[in-house]
């Protein structure tokens, strides 16, 4: 099966590019990553249900996400800080997930309009290094980020958000 996420690692670069067409509105895809109580939503699957303990939408804003198992135990925990927040349009924050070998990631999300109802995000991820990036991609990086994108659109089609 093809993944509607596409990740673009060129060999000996530190950096991946993302892309994704979703059928939402850009103003949509843009609040499925700007408002915490919906990225808790799409970012829970079966195995982890995401808990947003911390956003600041702006500038020099920060984040920190948790996940934890069915008994309760952490699975993982991120953060980081905002460093632009532009409204539908662009969101540069840095990226770190706590106790796991990969460094702290800078990430550019830019959200394009195609038309009314479709929209584009393009992902831009610097790593610390080419090691660090290809330590990542060795790991279902890809079929977890195409599954969270599936929840945002599946998200939107069953709700009146």
């Amino acid at each position: 099966m093809e993944l509607k996420t596409k990740v673009n690692a060129e060999d000996g670069k530190h950096d991946l590019v993302i892309t994704r067409e979703f059928d939402l509105p850009v103003e949509l895809l843009f609040k499925a990553h700007a408002e915490p109580a919906i990225i808790e939503q799409w970012m829970t699957n079966p195995y982890a249900t995401a808990r947003v303990l911390k956003f600041e939408a702006k500038k020099h804003g920060g984040y920190q996400l948790e996940s934890t198992d069915a008994e309760g135990k952490v699975v993982f925990r991120s953060n980081g800080v905002i460093h632009e927040f532009s409204l539908n349009k662009k969101i540069t924050r840095t990226f770190e997930l706590e106790n796991a070998p990969f460094g702290v990631q800078l990430e550019v999300y830019e959200f394009e309009k195609l038309t009314d109802g479709t929209s584009k995000l393009n992902m831009h991820v610097i790593y610390e290094s080419v090691a660090q990036r290809d330590q990542l991609l060795k790991l279902p990086f890809a079929q977890g980020l195409n599954m969270a994108h599936n929840r945002i659109e599946e998200l939107f089609k069953t709700s009146n958000n």
